[in-house]
């Protein structure tokens, strides 16, 4: 890392990330740039930033996920850092070391531990390596499917096929036996490949009924904390949708253990930043597993720096300008639950279509323990080339029942009126009992979704006849 400090920072991200990560840089006294594709001309984050630097056309592969435009724009800007958000660039070691070697400070991990932690097969070996719980599996890369079968024979099915170079769900299948296993093998790998640009796989066991937990980490490169835990079992099609945290399934004793593991993985590979243990949780024999780890800040952040009061991203920064990790360990305390849900430009009454367009009003829920992380203001075009994210509604309260009601009224506020957005959906899950209960695992939500349909949205109340509390 570059030593010395800077005061210019180029976001090389769009959307409500983005948007995130300049509020948190003008925080700390930072000039800000803002990396634009031909579709966010006219995004908050362009309206937000000191400086607006255009890198290409509208789609991600021109633009957002090109190294060179975006090295292009930090040298015409003059930033001394850039911050990759999350998603595109984010966990790609060579842009991290493209970056670093233009003499700018990459906001993140070093690119050793993103392409360790980040394959997700040599992620597993420097688990197990350091103690950490891992899912029972092959060793390492699995290269054919002979070898495959004889991993399955000891692992036992259902078993799961995984893309080592993978994330945010994809890159995964699962067989039932050796003849599906065989079959599966073939189309994961070629899948991979296509995909990643690395076909390699590797296995695991399938845990029927897992929760998806994971643990906040922050280091300097020298010393490691935990921010405690989330989980984010309410997911389609591996998609995350709903985040908690903490986790209501796991006691005390199970915590520590759980930060602990993460604690020794992250000291392991000296990390630096911020960054994400992810774990498979099992109900019935209160066993977890690591799985995999991000090198980066995670869209479900804001439930965590409401448990804990930490501005993660403001952390990231002080961590890249060179300062040392200002944060014990004793120090850091969980106060109440929090729970997030994703608003999506989607109609989840169609099978989640995307649903694009023109955002003419705008009511965002207030009061205590609410925050809307979004980039959305009335006359902006949601543009149809990107992720369907609009921002993140988050509560808190002292507890889980107090966040789920709040929840409840606050999505009861939020109008987003002009297109369609999850909001229907996350306000028929709290009502759910199940939910209430948080009695739910990483396939409960998509045979909820089959068991109960949501109604199709009527046309959108026009905001001045919305139901909007005084």
């Amino acid at each position: 890392m570059k030593n010395a400090a800077f005061d210019k920072l180029l976001v090389a991200n769009r959307g409500e990330i983005a948007v995130r990560i300049i509020r948190a840089a003008k925080e700390l006294g930072l000039k800000t740039v803002a990396v634009y594709s031909d579709a966010d001309a006219q995004s908050l984050a362009v309206r937000m930033a000191d400086e607006a630097v255009r890198i290409g056309p509208a789609h991600a592969t021109k633009s957002y996920l090109s190294a060179d435009a975006i090295l292009q724009a930090a040298a015409d800007s003059g930033a001394g850092a850039v911050h990759p958000g999350y998603g595109f660039l984010s966990e790609n070691a060579d842009f991290a070391e493209r970056i670093e070697a233009a003499g700018l400070v990459f906001v993140g991990p070093t690119p050793h531990a993103i392409r360790t932690m980040g394959d997700k097969a040599a992620a597993r070996a420097a688990a197990m390596k350091a103690g950490v719980p891992t899912v029972p599996g092959s060793a390492g890369v699995v290269t054919d499917s002979d070898t495959a079968v004889e991993v399955a024979r000891d692992i036992g099915y259902p078993i799961m096929i995984k893309a080592s170079a993978g994330g945010g769900g994809r890159g995964i299948r699962v067989a039932h036996d050796e003849a599906e296993l065989r079959q599966q093998f073939a189309t994961a790998t070629a899948e991979a490949l296509a995909a990643f640009g690395n076909g390699e796989v590797y296995l695991e066991r399938f845990i029927r009924q897992a929760r998806h937990i994971e643990v906040q980490i922050l280091g300097d490169g020298q010393r490691v904390v935990h921010c405690f835990e989330r989980e984010c079992s309410l997911q389609r099609r591996r998609q995350k949708v709903w985040e908690e945290a903490p986790s209501a399934a796991i006691n005390e004793a199970t915590r520590a253990a759980l930060c602990e593991s993460a604690l020794r993985l992250a000291n392991a590979v000296a990390y630096r930043g911020a960054g994400t243990l992810e774990y498979l949780y099992d109900d019935d024999t209160r066993e977890f597993f690591f799985i995999e780890m991000n090198t980066r800040i995670q869209v479900e952040h804001p439930i965590t720096e409401m448990i804990t009061g930490i501005d993660l991203v403001k952390e990231m920064l002080r961590i890249a300008l060179g300062q040392p990790l200002r944060l014990k360990q004793e120090d850091i305390r969980l106060t109440g639950a929090a729970i997030e849900v994703r608003i999506n430009a989607e109609n989840a009454a169609k099978n989640f279509m995307p649903s694009p367009g023109l955002v003419s009003q705008l009511v965002v829920p207030g009061g205590p323990g609410v925050r809307f992380d979004t980039m959305l203001f009335p006359g902006y075009t949601v543009p149809a080339y990107y992720d369907s994210l609009l921002g993140k509604l988050i509560v808190h309260d002292t507890d889980r029942a107090g966040a789920l009601a709040r929840m409840r009224r606050a999505l009861d506020e939020l109008q987003v009126e002009g297109i369609h957005t999850t909001i229907p959906l996350h306000r028929a899950l709290c009502e759910d009992a199940n939910v209430a209960r948080a009695a739910f695992h990483t396939g409960f939500l998509e045979t909820w979704l089959a068991a109960n349909p949501l109604a199709d949205a009527a046309p959108l109340v026009p905001v001045s006849k919305a139901k909007v509390p005084a």
